[in-house]
């Protein structure tokens, strides 16, 4: 494999040829089991930079008094900077659906590199050039109807990941009159979309997800609705993990919504806060005030304590305090980001927290990861560079006065 590989590399017989064994080793690749794959992998990881070459052009660098002879030695050390794996990896990207074969190749990278350093290393590579071939700019927005391919709209139910898709009927209610689904997709990747975005197009802020999943509700009038819930962003290709495109898909899809139906004024979420209720099993005596946590932790182990009058008359005013307090202080250890991955995800992208909904979530997951919570994350249009540049310079987090009064509790 090696040798194959290395002949890839050195494009032995021509481009043909090369392009001929990068085919060959790419089925290769696919055809292998977990444990094939990984030395399959470690193969391609072990084509490294030569250190001792780049240690010789440093040495010559310091020694170079002429401003040529420098500069010719930059370019020498930038090519030896350069690992031999990435032209590797170029060559698979030429080939047809090769995109799509280095972003699954770097969600199996995410799962087997674990602490293997040349593997980690070989997906931080992958994810470099990803994130060059994957700008928004050369991204496509599309959207999604009843009448596009079955095929897609299959892969719409696959891919959410926040609220499970019921069927077709359900597929139907999440693209009728009164909502709009939209999803960025890549030139070298049409019929895989890489982030979609479902929106409720309604005449106020929703605080419950059953009444937007309704498939009995009234048919609203989207031409008449006063606001855009965004209520479902799910990412579609785990080997995009943690190249961003969310920011450019809302503000698109703001323009594109605006565009069309001029009566829209507030443009908000309705959001899990999946951190929530992990983050109270470990909440201090400070964080929960004048309530016990063993106290609170007691009541909310209790399977159906949604359901009891009591509990949740006893849990609401201290789990909506909680709540606010998690969203606007807790931060991931070490950094001035919110440690809820959502509310991280929208207030870098100049969102505030508006509402918090009581038991706005009652499925086994809402309950199970947000103790039946959900928030909106309001997207004023003329506030959002600001919000933006104020949680990313200084972790400062916008709120609305409402949820302030919350935390202060």
């Amino acid at each position: 494999m090696r040798e194959e590989l290395r002949a890839c590399l050195e494009e032995r017989g021509g481009e043909i040829a090369a392009r001929a064994r990068a085919a060959q080793a790419g089925r290769l690749y696919l055809s292998l089991n977990a444990e094939g794959r990984q030395r399959f992998l470690r193969t391609v990881a072990s084509f490294d930079v030569d250190r001792e070459r780049i240690d010789d052009l440093t040495a010559q660098m310091r020694e170079a008094a002429d401003p040529e002879q420098r500069r010719r030695l930059e370019i020498l050390l930038r090519h030896a900077l350069e690992p031999p794996r990435l032209h590797l990896l170029r060559r698979f990207n030429s080939l047809p659906e090769g995109v799509k074969f280095l972003v699954d190749l770097r969600a199996d990278l995410i799962d087997l590199a674990g602490d293997d350093s040349e593997l980690r290393a070989l997906e931080r590579d992958v994810k470099e050039l990803l994130a060059s071939w994957f700008d928004v700019g050369f991204l496509e927005l599309r959207r999604i109807t009843w009448e596009s391919p079955a095929a897609l709209l299959e892969r719409l139910a696959n891919y959410e990941a926040v609220h499970e898709v019921r069927g077709w009927p359900d597929i139907k209610n999440r693209l009728d009159a009164d909502r709009r689904c939209f999803a960025f997709f890549h030139p070298l990747m049409p019929a895989e979309p890489l982030i979609f975005i479902e929106v409720a197009l309604v005449d106020e802020l929703s605080g419950e997800i059953a009444a937007l999943l309704d498939q009995r509700a009234p048919l609203g009038m989207a031409v008449a609705a006063s606001h855009a819930i965004f209520y479902s962003i799910s990412n579609c290709q785990r080997g995009l993990v943690g190249i961003s495109f969310g920011n450019a898909l809302i503000k698109r899809v703001v323009d594109e919504l605006s565009s069309e139906l001029r009566s829209l004024k507030t443009f908000s979420t309705l959001s899990p806060i999946p951190g929530f209720r992990a983050w109270l099993e470990h909440a201090d005596e400070k964080a929960a005030g004048n309530g016990s946590p063993h106290t609170l932790r007691a009541m909310l182990a209790k399977r159906s304590w949604h359901r009891d009058p009591e509990a949740t008359e006893a849990l609401r005013e201290p789990l909506m305090r909680l709540c606010a307090h998690y969203l606007l202080e807790e931060r991931r250890a070490g950094t001035s980001r919110a440690l809820d991955p959502v509310a991280h995800f929208h207030l870098s992208n100049g969102a505030q927290v508006e509402r918090i909904n009581w038991l706005g979530d009652l499925s086994p997951r809402g309950m199970r990861e947000s103790a039946g919570m959900l928030v909106n994350y309001l997207y004023r249009l003329d506030q959002i560079d600001e919000n933006h540049q104020a949680y990313a310079e200084r972790g400062e987090i916008a709120a609305s006065n409402a949820v302030k009064r919350l935390c202060k509790r």
